[in-house]
């Protein structure tokens, strides 16, 4: 006697699905494993994050304890009152290096 589980066609398809399925679940992890960006959602740490650094779209993500501020950069200049901090200088290497002055 013939069983009816050999006049299934779909049956080894089906077994295919769940090794595809395992295989792309294991990799999303493996992904999300070697990424080592900083955990955002831990409440007393601190990071930055700039993407696309140097172009006209970067962004500043700032995070201090619970508080996020996002900052863009823009072409507008600023006009006001008051001290010069320090100075920034750009290496050959790309490298932004900020000298504060020293207290008068």
């Amino acid at each position: 006697m013939w069983d009816r589980e050999d006049d299934d066609p779909a049956a080894g398809l089906l077994n295919l699905f769940d090794i595809w399925l395992v295989f792309a679940v294991s990799l999303l992890l493996a992904l999300l494993t070697c990424t080592h960006l900083p955990d955002l959602s831990a409440p007393a740490d601190e990071a930055t994050v700039v993407t696309n650094p140097g172009q006209p779209d970067m962004e500043i993500v700032r995070k201090k304890g619970r508080e996020i501020e996002k900052l863009k950069l823009t072409t507008n200049q600023m006009t006001g009152e008051g001290e010069r901090l320090g100075t920034a200088y750009r290496l050959k290497s790309g490298q932004v290096v900020y000298v504060p002055e020293g207290k008068k």
